[in-house]
């Protein structure tokens, strides 16, 4: 039986440390996990929430994978955990954050992922390095592309192109 080969559309950031390399050690070990078939440019932007911290880089991927959406979650998580993340603040500073936000039209909610991500509507960070890469993406349940959600999306915080990927 053939495998089912997935786009996954996943949200790269962090905050602590070399930025940057935190970037780049994340995008080649999601390379062995699939093929990356796109990349955003690299984005700046204030943290999001309520603890004064140093300022996000992100980026946004598509990445195409035969793994099944729990699996990949559990990989990024393990990613995350090499990278040096440390999960002892809700929306603290992190070394890397590896989100998953959507998938094609699946549509999951359970204890460990929900796809696609609840919140990607409402943060600024998120819609602009997606719309780069996927404006004409329409999230299962909506009927507005991303390059709508961003041009509607009254998230304040300031996001600044820094530079297209890659960059050393």
């Amino acid at each position: 039986m053939p495998i089912l080969i997935n786009t996954y559309y996943l949200l790269l950031g962090g905050n602590e440390g070399l930025r940057l390399t935190y970037l780049h050690k994340a995008m080649q070990a999601l390379m062995s996990l699939g093929k990356v078939v796109q990349v955003s440019s690299i984005y700046e932007t204030a943290a999001w929430g309520p603890i004064p911290q140093p300022h996000f880089y992100n980026i946004c991927i598509a990445l195409e994978s035969g793994l099944m959406p729990e699996v990949l979650l559990l990989q990024c998580l393990n990613i995350e955990e090499q990278l040096g993340r440390i999960r002892n603040l809700l929306y603290g500073p992190r070394t890397i954050d590896i989100d998953m936000l959507a998938c094609a039209d699946l549509v999951i909610d359970s204890e460990v992922l929900s796809l696609p991500h609840p919140r990607i509507a409402e943060r600024a960070f998120v819609l602009k390095p997606f719309a780069e890469i996927a404006p004409n993406y329409i999230l299962p349940q909506q009927s507005f592309t991303i390059q709508e959600l961003w041009e509607a999306c009254t998230d304040t915080l300031t996001v600044q192109l820094i530079a297209p990927w890659p960059i050393s």
